[in-house]
């Protein structure tokens, strides 16, 4: 296999799988709110928790054991662009009667589908680089690049294009429609991938276990892969809440005296967008920080990223603090992808090839599945009790205080975890 042919097919498969969820992950806050739907935000980007507690160990678990994981990842992809279209389909058609049962029905079950591809879409990956011969610690983080590169292309694009009442995107049910066409194009574009020989039984008697591919569990008797696995998940409560609310924040000042005209204020996603910019950059950094930090330096440095990126959300706005905006835009790089992508890597690298697939999944339930769904439901108690319940009553909302509290947890979690985890490389050294 020819290695830059490889590697261009996994950068167009990052770019797109990535690319989907760009165009609405940011933006949807501000669709909801304006909706008539902003007290519920928080059960939306929950949602996408509750699913990843079960869904990317089950596709996890069928990727390992009977279809190959390029068609389920294709598979996956088709069910989701499916879904996604027919909830933009739905919002724009219905207008200002969109109900809440309907909309919500048709998105739970899009993403139920799109959330197991993030990991299945990271074992292709792994594999197809395996078997050129590559080191996937070193050779995927340049192109898992451009999986953020698609990100800011659909944050863009979202932002920029209006509809034909000169709506942005970001603020209309368009940016669904985009989401699921992306989605239907990799559906067909995964079937190219190289195969992922699924590994199959051997004659011998298995356990329930190991035949369902759960054994990925029995991960959580060794301590360090239990604290591991526990404080992925305190720390994944912090990924959607930015992602919830940092657009709906952000866009809030063009209703107040002074930011009307804020570039920033009436264009949140393109200012969001510098995140998914620094992002690409902080990735390049892994194998460097992976080799001096080991896993325990690259979560603190991301957990302490995390306690900036909310406490500069808190003090910034879009006029003279925008620069504040930035900073917190620029601390997310390494807030994210010190965390995803290393604990990712950590597991590949860490876990026999039989539960790859399942670790993978497993690592996605606590982060994305568990902690994310906790996190953002009390994420969405705070605000609701900060900002909406307040304006519901002709008051004026309290972001900077919702954005403190978040930025407190997050600090906590940072001492905790330098307290209680212990660098396995430096315990072997």
């Amino acid at each position: 296999m020819n290695n830059k042919s490889i590697s261009l097919r996994l950068i167009i498969m990052n770019f797109l799988e990535y690319a989907v969820w760009g165009a609405y992950l940011t933006s949807m806050g501000s669709f909801l709110a304006g909706a008539g739907m902003g007290s519920k935000i928080g059960l939306f980007f929950a949602t996408q928790g509750f699913v990843s507690i079960f869904m990317p160990a089950l596709m996890g678990i069928v990727a390992d054991k009977w279809i190959p994981a390029q068609k389920v990842l294709s598979l996956c992809h088709g069910l989701a662009g499916i879904f996604m279209l027919g909830a933009g389909l739905y919002a724009t058609t219905s207008g200002s009667a969109i109900a809440f049962g309907p909309f919500y029905t048709l998105y739970l079950l899009s993403v139920a589908f799109f959330m197991p591809t993030i990991a299945i879409a990271n074992s292709v990956a792994y594999n197809a680089l395996e078997v050129s011969a590559k080191d996937p610690v070193k050779d995927f983080p340049p192109i898992r690049v451009f999986g953020t590169v698609g990100f800011i292309c659909s944050m863009l694009f979202v932002n920029f294009v209006k509809d034909a009442n000169g709506i942005q995107f970001q603020h209309s049910s368009y940016q669904f429609i985009v989401s699921g066409i992306l989605s239907l194009v990799l559906c067909g574009y995964a079937l190219t991938m190289p195969n992922c020989p699924c590994k199959p039984s051997s004659a011998e008697k298995q356990s329930f276990m190991e035949a369902s591919g759960l054994s990925a569990f029995k991960l959580f008797k060794e301590k360090k892969f239990a604290i591991f696995f526990i404080f992925s998940m305190l720390l994944g409560a912090s990924l959607q809440i930015t992602n919830g609310y940092a657009n709906t924040f952000i866009s809030s000042f063009a209703g107040q005296p002074g930011y009307e005209n804020a570039w920033g204020a009436n264009n949140a996603n393109a200012l969001i967008s510098l995140s998914q910019i620094s992002e690409t950059l902080c990735i390049l950094l892994i194998p460097f920080a992976m080799k001096k930090l080991g896993i325990k330096g690259v979560m603190l440095t991301a957990m302490f990223a995390w306690v900036l990126r909310f406490g500069f959300f808190g003090l910034g706005n879009p006029g003279s603090g925008v620069w504040l905006f930035v900073l917190s835009c620029i601390v997310y790089g390494v807030a994210f992808d010190f965390f995803n992508i290393s604990g990712s890597l950590y597991v590949n690298e860490n876990t026999d090839t039989s539960i790859r697939s399942s670790a993978q999944g497993l690592f996605m339930i606590m982060t994305n599945g568990l902690g994310a769904s906790i996190g953002t439901l009390a994420a969405g108690k705070v605000v609701n009790a900060l900002v909406y319940i307040p304006q519901a009553a002709g008051e004026a909302g309290n972001w900077a205080a919702a954005w403190y509290i978040f930025a407190g947890y997050a600090l906590v979690v940072a001492v905790l975890f330098a307290l209680l985890f212990k660098n396995p490389q430096k315990a072997e050294a």
